[in-house]
């Protein structure tokens, strides 16, 4: 696999120098939350910052939709790791042109999402200041007779199963996205899996870092995709492929697992889901890198090309 670059090499640095006990916190940084033990049970943490501009523009955006937004990426955080989440605090950075009334709608969609996933904001920060809007979330959550999934238990003739459909979440999706929280904890407490990952940053990015925290390899069947409808709608404006949406858009916020090949046959059967798609796309092998699979077979490298901040020259990269 190639070598990790911006975002992901700084986390690397960051890991490298933080000293933790591992019977005080038995899951520290490159998961979606931390694992820290308090004794009787364990408590799990995840923090989240969404930045106008960034993750998204309010020529477009409600305040309403932003504070929904900001609660739901920590919801899929406690989702990818089959987590239930107990309470969340928020902290809100303020542009000084901005009213009451703006203000007031920011915490109504904050309101939507706690009182939708049953976790409470039971406090945080506000602060007016001279930049765009700031609004950010941390989140607790229990295991709850769930042990947590972790990124890196991907092993060798696993099967990698998604669920939803990928690509084109820019034409609103990413506003309104439903973390799959109450999936998560069905699937987990249905079968052993071994990994799983919220795709917040696109499949190709996401399932690479599966296969790097699990010292694996991944190839998944360019045919067997869910592409989204918003995905083919988006390829028929801008050209690029709706393939190449689903695999690279990213805030998708579906979720990949690697579970066991009977475990995930007997998954996709069972149809707990509901309406909910459930897709085997590829397996986990030996070796290194992810590969997709092509048309009449053609193998080829599948380059990570979803969202990554610090990219290239220190950039951030849609």
């Amino acid at each position: 696999m190639a070598p990790e670059k911006g975002e992901w090499r700084l986390i690397d640095r960051i890991r490298a120098r933080t000293r933790l006990d591992p019977a005080a916190v038995p899951i520290g940084p490159g998961d979606d939350m931390a694992l820290v033990d308090l004794g009787e049970s364990g408590c799990l943490i995840t923090t989240d910052t969404l930045l106008e501009g960034t993750h998204f523009d309010l020529a477009e955006a409600t305040p309403r939709q932003v504070g929904y937004k900001a609660l739901a990426v920590s919801l899929s955080d406690a989702a990818a790791m089959a987590a239930e989440p107990v309470c969340a605090v928020a902290w809100v950075g303020l542009p000084e042109t901005r009213d009451m009334a703006f203000a007031e709608d920011l915490c109504l969609g904050l309101s939507d999402a706690a009182a939708r996933f049953a976790c409470p904001v039971v406090g945080g920060d506000v602060t007016s200041w001279r930049h765009p809007l700031a609004i950010g979330t941390s989140l607790v959550a229990r295991p709850s007779g769930v042990v947590p999934v972790r990124r890196s238990g991907a092993r060798p003739g696993d099967l990698l199963l998604v669920t939803g459909t990928l690509g084109g979440s820019v034409l609103g999706r990413h506003l309104d996205f439903v973390p799959r929280v109450k999936e998560a904890r069905l699937l987990a407490r249905a079968a052993a899996l071994h990994a799983m990952i919220d795709l917040s940053d696109g499949l190709s990015t996401d399932l690479g870092h599966v296969a790097r925290e699990s010292g694996v390899a991944a190839e998944i069947e360019a045919a067997a995709i869910p592409v989204s409808a918003d995905a083919e709608q988006l390829a028929e404006i801008d050209g690029r492929s709706p393939l190449d949406h689903a695999l690279n858009d990213g805030e998708d916020f579906e979720l990949l697992l690697a579970v066991g090949p009977e475990d995930g046959r007997r998954l996709i059967r069972a149809g707990l889901l509901g309406d909910l798609r459930l897709t085997c796309i590829g397996r986990i092998t030996e070796g290194a890198g992810v590969t997709i699979i092509g048309v009449g077979g053609h193998r080829r490298p599948l380059e990570p090309r979803g969202y990554e901040h610090f990219r290239g020259d220190g950039g951030a990269s849609a």
